[in-house]
């Protein structure tokens, strides 16, 4: 490995380390353009058999209002399975949720049967391309954060996104751009969470 390799490295490595959660973004968006580019990345993900156990709704303008109607009839069905009724507040924050930020990526299970790779293998392929597709975004100048919440698999929202029942929403990925400075991250330790064998 050569000097210049090692510093593009370290410096792919330290790019890792910097990325941050930002929950409420603006304007710019990622273009279409943009949003292909990230979701191809996406979908380089590890991938046993190749199932590609994955889709990509993207959700942005007046869709969102949409999308804050499923939420919310999710929310008053849920409710009303626990016996509670929902506040004009709750009902209100409810239906903006989606309009905290310009698009929504919203990544959901395309489960297929195959007897070498089981569905929680096909579930984790899907996390990681999440994190691949947050990365991409982050490569080309967004800031993201990955949500789910009570409600991402209520029958209301699995509907709306046409998720059929064995199948799960795993994440609404939320981009745009952040105005404010990045929160600092704490150190992280490391050590508890390893264990190194070698015999």
């Amino acid at each position: 490995m050569n000097e210049n390799t090692q510093t593009t490295g370290d410096a792919l490595i330290n790019w890792i380390e910097s990325r941050r959660s930002i929950g409420n973004l603006d304007i710019p968006a990622p273009s279409m353009e943009q949003l292909k580019k990230a979701i191809h990345c996406a979908m380089t993900a590890p991938d046993h058999k190749r199932l590609q156990p994955w889709r990509f709704i993207v959700t942005k303008g007046n869709a969102r209002h949409e999308l804050g109607r499923a939420f919310l009839a999710a929310a008053k069905a849920k409710a009303a399975r626990d016996g509670d009724e929902l506040d004009e507040k709750t009902i209100t924050k409810t239906q903006k949720l989606p309009l905290r930020a310009p698009v929504l990526i919203t990544v959901v299970t395309r489960m297929q049967y195959h007897e070498k790779v089981p569905t929680f293998e096909q579930v984790l392929s899907a996390g990681a391309s999440i994190q691949n597709l947050i990365l991409a975004l982050q490569a080309q100048g967004f800031n993201s954060v990955w949500r789910t919440g009570l409600l991402c698999n209520e029958p209301d929202v699995k509907r709306y996104f046409n998720v059929g029942s064995e199948d799960y929403v795993v994440g609404f990925i939320y981009t745009g751009t952040a105005h404010c400075g990045l929160p600092q991250r704490r150190p992280i330790e490391i050590d508890d969470f390893i264990k190194f064998e070698d015999t």
